[in-house]
């Protein structure tokens, strides 16, 4: 088992991810999962992927607590991305250009990166397109000559105004055809798709992964903690909580 962790689901399929870094790859983050984790002092975390909704999500704090114990921290492309543009002033390492958008106030959504997807025996299979990533692609499209400026505004209006869970580029065409975008350039939209179709977030997955590679080898790989860490009663219920999990 290596002693480099990277929570990961739906983001970059594990055997890409394996190709990218030597790591023991987790499940999409939750809450406590970084506080058990600290536990085997690892060399570094990762977070790509993370759970929220029906599942805590993992809490700022237990991130405060492994950059504090001297233990690199890394975030990018969904969950990554969210604590590492909220937790860089204080030593997480975001990367990529999705923790670039929100730490610099482009994107401001959770939704953005949400996706569906299927369960962990069949690889996590997103079922639903990221936001992130139809707005990538629409700018292609529009760089690419395939669609007008207009016409990428409208159908990224679409797309934003569906739940995460309905987005794909089939229901936002469908959609458009109603509305009555011109049916001759969503047509070549739709044939260039299967070229030119961007996953902002794997990009950036594999980013971090290399990223990770290449850091850890160096002698400040551990960036120093910019902050005091407070210890609540919330935080010693917490760690009373994961303690008696991991004894069960």
């Amino acid at each position: 088992m290596s002693d480099i962790y990277v929570f990961l689901g739906p983001t970059l399929p594990r055997e890409q991810a394996e190709r990218e870094l030597d790591a023991t790859f987790l499940p999409p983050v939750a809450q406590g999962d970084v506080i058990r984790v600290c536990a085997d002092r690892p060399k570094a975390i990762g977070i790509i992927d993370g759970y929220f909704e029906n599942i805590p999500s993992v809490w700022h704090k237990e991130i405060l607590f492994a950059i504090q114990s001297g233990i690199p921290v890394f975030g990018a492309s969904s969950m990554g991305a969210l604590r590492a543009a909220e937790l860089h002033p204080f030593g997480m390492i975001g990367v990529g250009a999705i923790f670039e958008a929100y730490r610099d106030g482009r994107l401001e959504d959770d939704d953005e990166v949400a996706v569906v997807h299927g369960p962990a025996e069949l690889g996590y299979p997103s079922l639903s397109e990221a936001m992130v990533n139809i707005r990538r692609t629409l700018a292609d499209a529009v760089a690419a000559d395939v669609l007008s400026q207009l016409t990428s505004l409208k159908l990224e209006s679409i797309a934003k105004e569906l739940p995460y869970r309905e987005r794909g580029y089939g229901r936002v065409l469908r959609l458009a055809t109603d509305i009555g975008l011109p049916a001759d350039e969503l047509a070549v939209f739709k044939s260039w798709l299967s070229i030119g179709r961007f996953d902002q977030k794997r990009e950036d997955a594999r980013l971090m992964l290399a990223t990770m590679r290449r850091s850890l080898g160096r002698a400040d790989a551990a960036p120093l903690a910019r902050f005091h860490f407070e210890r609540t009663s919330l935080w010693d219920r917490a760690m009373q909580d994961v303690a008696a999990s991991c004894t069960m």
